[in-house]
């Protein structure tokens, strides 16, 4: 539940139902940018929340990275960058989808928040907005900062020993993924849901309504929208049948993907973008779907571990995880794209699963959910493992030359907001001029 409830923090920043009530008030300003009061205090909470120790005055801190993102944000309107809104809705329904994988499902997320998913996703746009325009400005100031391998050992050796970064223990681990198989019954009452509410809209439903009533896609419950897309983002016969509606409103066919059956209504199309509401829903697993799965996981098990066939081979012809059957089962962690996860990015049921297996061993099979939470049954075999450490160069080159990047990158943003701050509007409450900030935000 810990692990939940730091999550919570790092994906809303705020608490569900138990802030005080608080008088809000500017206290700084960039250019024509505010920050309030609610925004330091809502950060405070966020890393109190995360297990952060409160050293000094961190609102004074939190203040200043606040100010400094104001800046970029500024800036970034000045050079006319722009965010485009399917950037948003994408980091928007990744962030749903990776929270409700955590909490367990929708209605306990918006339980826990006491907000529908839609009222959820508008406290969210605003700040995923200004996030990423203040990413994209830093991109454009740091892209041409590199590091040489000299610089790297340089970084190293000037870390004093407690410094030198601890390494988690981590594992690599491969699977093999069975889908239990929908009945024909179970497909045909889906088909025949769709048809209806399918029926209902052209007599004058609202489709956004059926599909906050009816559709089972997370990522998509405000009323459906998906937000602007390329076909490259979307299941080949999802975009298919997209890019083939020719007027707004017009509603598709009962639509196949790999994540169930769809009804897609459009919206706008943007050139080579389309941006479309749907409804999803999947068929029901029957009980005997799911004995079947097992039995073939378990045959398959029993075959590896008498060397009737290989690991890699077996990942090859059975898994039907297509993002990873190709590679002898190797699970990609998301956050880093490599191979090996930190014990704590490991989804609960993989971490059960191989918290007391030896490197080699494989697991019995167990029901999990994929990306896009949809129920699968799995065995999981343990590549390999590593204990903590401290980070040496040997070992952990590329994570210490990413701290080195990064410490050069922060100079190159430090000297660009001394710059900037020589010829903008800068405005700082008395409650924050006390603090001891790292730059010289009100220069005499």
């Amino acid at each position: 539940m810990k692990k939940i409830l730091v999550f919570l923090f790092c994906f809303y920043g705020v608490y569900a139902n138990s802030q005080p009530f608080m008088l809000d008030q500017v206290v700084g300003v960039v250019g024509n940018k505010p920050v309030m009061q609610s925004n330091v205090e809502t950060s405070y909470n966020e890393l109190r929340g995360q297990g952060y120790p409160v050293r000094g005055d961190m609102k004074c801190g939190i203040f200043e990275q606040l100010m400094i993102q104001k800046l970029l944000i500024n800036q970034a309107e000045v050079d006319s960058l722009v965010v485009e809104p399917s950037e948003v809705e994408l980091d928007l329904n990744r962030r749903l989808d990776h929270f409700i994988l955590q909490i367990g499902s929708q209605e306990l997320m918006e339980e826990f928040f006491n907000k529908s998913i839609y009222d959820i996703k508008d406290d969210l746009r605003k700040s995923v907005f200004e996030q990423k325009m203040a990413d994209k400005m830093q991109y454009e100031i740091t892209q041409n900062v590199k590091i040489t391998p000299s610089e790297v050992r340089s970084f190293y050796n000037r870390l004093h020993r407690d410094s030198i970064p601890l390494i988690n223990g981590q594992a690599q681990v491969a699977q093999i993924l069975i889908y239990p198989p929908y009945s024909e019954e179970a497909i045909s009452d889906v088909r025949q849901s769709l048809l209806d509410i399918r029926r209902r809209v052209v007599e004058g439903a609202n489709f956004r309504t059926q599909a906050v009533i009816y559709s089972e896609c997370t990522s998509s419950a405000d009323g459906g929208e998906l937000g602007f897309m390329s076909r490259g983002q979307l299941d080949p016969e999802f975009a298919k049948a997209a890019w083939a509606l020719k007027n707004v409103g017009d509603i598709s066919r009962i639509v196949e993907s790999k994540n169930g059956y769809h009804l897609i209504q459009l919206m706008e199309k943007r050139g080579d973008m389309v941006s479309v509401r749907h409804i999803l829903m999947t068929p029901k697993i029957n009980p005997e779907a799911t004995t079947a799965a097992i039995t073939r996981l378990d045959s398959i098990t029993q075959a590896i571990r008498q060397e009737k066939i290989g690991w890699n081979t077996a990942a090859l012809y059975y898994s039907q995880d297509e993002n990873t059957r190709f590679n002898g089962g190797l699970m990609i962690n998301p956050y880093t794209h490599g191979t090996f996860f930190d014990m704590d990015q490991l989804e609960s049921a993989e971490f059960t699963a191989i918290e007391k297996m030896s490197i080699g061993e494989i697991s019995e099979p167990y029901l999990a959910r994929d990306d896009k939470n949809r129920q699968v049954y799995k065995i999981v075999k343990l590549t390999n493992r590593t204990d903590p450490r401290r980070a040496n160069l040997r070992d952990d080159y590329n994570f210490l030359s990413e701290m080195a990047l990064n410490e050069k990158m922060q100079k190159v943003i430090k000297e660009w907001v001394d710059e900037k701050i020589e010829t903008s509007y800068i405005f700082i409450d008395d409650s924050f001029k006390r603090c001891n900030l790292s730059t010289n935000w009100l220069k005499q």
